[in-house]
């Protein structure tokens, strides 16, 4: 008697070199109040209107049926989103899935932190490149206030988080000379610092991962191997130092895409804004999730086209030789 092979549905989701999917990248919008040079291009594509709450918490619901278990949303900035707490509802309250993340700018978190935290977010990823204004300006465009920012990450620590970390793309000349400060006032709100490899999204010379250690240790951070990992790439270290004489210390993550490769252990998946399913960040790849939608597809056909279109992902990012064809970062979520 012959044994039918399961259906490719019923099996976990998975790329086609068998690693395991349990981790979607959402994003909200496109849009975004700062113009932060890695992420957004100087005339940013817009490409519709972004995805409505029913077909986000629909989308949801099929990613969860097919194994993923942590939802971290995205943009752009997702704050603009006036429907944001109202996502976060569904999405965080949709069974399978154990767990909702949010990264933001911090521009909006002074007022949206409590509020966040009660619907159902449970970690937060805030971006913080610099803790002088003028090299705010600088990269992220005039419209970013670093007050507002650190009154965001404050008022996050406050609340408590599960998870609080301060995010920095590191960018030679520009900020590669405050990393230690940027670790110390990470660990006195109680969040991890992480330092992140410029990727060829935009202009700015990045700094190896590798050398963003040593400046660290250079600018008063000791550093220990430390085995925490979380859902991400990213890994860590621990670090202490000292501030006006007393001691602070906590963990400090690292992400390196180029120089320390970490696409073999990749389990993430994103969607775009306009409801593109981008199974690689550093690929031009896309499925049009939205028009399967609008066009009244069943949850098993998207299921479908997308574990076909996670079959054909490439073993790993070629952010190196396709620079300049890449798409902008905003809106794909990061």
């Amino acid at each position: 008697m012959t044994v039918p092979l399961p259906h490719p549905l019923d099996r976990p989701l998975a790329d086609g070199q068998g690693r395991r999917i349990t981790y979607l990248r959402l994003s909200l919008t496109d849009r975004c109040n700062f113009r932060c040079s890695y992420c957004a291009t100087a005339s940013p594509e817009r490409r519709g209107e972004p995805l409505p709450l029913p077909h986000l918490a629909r989308l949801a619901s099929i990613f969860a049926g097919l194994g993923v278990r942590r939802i971290r949303l995205t943009g752009g900035e997702p704050t603009l989103r006036r429907d944001l707490i109202e996502i976060v509802e569904e999405v965080s309250h949709t069974p399978g899935i154990e767990e909702v993340a949010l990264t933001t700018n911090g521009q909006a978190l002074a007022e949206l932190a409590a509020p966040l935290r009660a619907a159902g977010v449970r970690r937060l990823n805030v971006s913080l490149d610099t803790l002088r204004p003028a090299t705010l300006a600088r990269l992220a465009g005039g419209a970013a206030s670093l007050e507002r920012i650190r009154r965001g990450i404050e008022a996050a620590a406050a609340v408590g988080f599960d998870g609080l970390k301060l995010n920095t793309v590191v960018v030679r000349g520009e900020n590669d000379g405050e990393l230690g400060d940027l670790a110390r006032f990470a660990w006195r709100v109680g969040a991890t610092a992480r330092f992140i490899e410029l990727m060829p999204f935009g202009p700015g010379v990045p700094v190896p991962v590798a050398e963003v250690r040593r400046l660290l240790e250079a600018q008063g951070v000791r550093l220990a191997p430390d085995a925490t990992r979380g859902w991400g790439p990213a890994t860590h270290m621990r670090g202490a130092s000292t501030v006006g004489g007393e001691a602070v210390g906590g963990l400090v993550g690292f992400i390196g895409a180029l120089t320390e490769n970490f696409c073999d252990g990749c389990n993430r998946i994103r969607v775009a804004a306009d409801g593109a399913l981008r199974p690689c960040l550093g690929g031009r790849e896309g499925l049009p999730l939205r028009a399967l939608l609008d066009a009244g597809a069943t949850d098993r056909e998207i299921s479908a086209a997308i574990v076909g279109a996670l079959a054909a992902k490439r073993p790993g990012h070629r952010m190196v030789e396709e620079a300049g064809q890449l798409p902008s970062m905003i809106g794909t979520g990061g």
